[in-house]
């Protein structure tokens, strides 16, 4: 098989082919003047079992149009099998009609996805499972809870902790961590009176005197988890921190979180992280590439990924 990495996160690109004891596919993805996206694999891949490591994070437009030319090469260079590796599947939170005359993006993407020549998708932590069904091609939707966990048990062994979901959405996630580490589990009620008026937010449980981590899939303003962490400071709460799979962190998000109660937010490195993002006291990233890579390594040898997470 061969890994190929676009430009969205070289890093974690390579630290999946080193762990694999593979050197990354020689490829050029790069711009002409007008910032047209050109891609030139430079190595013979026909026949060969193809990864292509991209997420489509912020420049969101530009690092999927990268992932669809190169799909679109890999196709016309008659690869035998081409898996699409996007560790943030970007539009994910458009997965729905939120209104009149809205689009379902994430079922755009995944046409797009499908029609540039993908055969697979490798994805982490999507927003909501139903967006394994706008695929008409395998995908697998891995979990960084194993991940999370095992750090979690490090370094909070043997203190009083509780999980908490900081929306009703994520309480599938919350729960499932929470069972793994033998800890409790709260739930964050938040609503909003009206238009222009901030949440009003009830905690479900109680988190007096507990070490509090709260769970989500995507940090983006970042604004309900610092809300939440004030919240259950307020009620009492000894610590919170946050484990959140995606640090989006975009805007004044990474202001916003330094200047909070948060004790820490760990993130993965599904998306790459910003010179802010590296220099904050509170914020520490995680590396999900053993993970990914264990994954590509079972879906090239047509064994199970599902037993990753047994």
């Amino acid at each position: 098989m061969k890994v190929l990495a676009c430009n969205a996160n070289r890093p974690l690109a390579e630290a999946i082919a080193a762990y694999l004891h593979l050197e990354l596919t020689h490829a050029t993805v790069r711009r002409f003047s007008d910032m047209e996206v050109f891609v030139e694999i430079q190595e013979n891949v026909r026949g060969e079992d193809v990864f292509v490591v991209q997420p489509t994070s912020y420049p969101a437009n530009d690092n999927l149009m990268e992932l669809l030319v190169t799909l679109d090469a890999l196709r016309r260079g008659s690869a035998r099998r081409i898996t699409a590796v996007v560790p943030y599947f970007g539009y994910a939170r458009q997965d729905r009609k939120t209104g009149p005359r809205t689009p379902i993006t994430a079922k755009l993407v995944a046409n797009l996805i499908t029609q540039a020549g993908a055969n697979r998708v490798v994805t982490l932590d999507l927003h909501s499972g139903q967006i394994q069904g706008f695929f008409d091609i395998p995908l697998d939707n891995l979990y960084s809870a194993p991940v999370f966990v095992q750090d979690i048990k490090d370094r909070y062994a043997g203190e009083n902790l509780m999980v908490v979901s900081p929306d009703v959405g994520g309480v599938v996630r919350a729960r499932g961590i929470a069972k793994r580490i033998e800890a409790d589990l709260a739930i964050i009620d938040k609503r909003r009176e009206r238009a222009g008026v901030s949440e009003v937010m009830n905690i479900i449980g109680d988190v007096k005197g507990r070490n509090c981590i709260l769970v989500d899939d995507i940090v983006d303003s970042a604004g309900t988890l610092c809300n939440a962490a004030v919240a259950l400071m307020n009620a009492g709460a000894k610590s919170v921190s946050a484990y959140v799979t995606h640090g989006v962190l975009s805007g004044g998000a990474v202001a916003r979180v330094t200047s909070s109660p948060l004790k820490e937010l760990v993130i993965t490195d599904s998306i790459q992280a910003t010179e802010a993002v590296r220099l904050a006291d509170n914020i520490r990233q995680i590396t999900i590439a053993p993970l990914l890579a264990e994954a590509i390594d079972r879906i090239s040898d047509e064994r199970s990924v599902s037993s990753l997470f047994d």
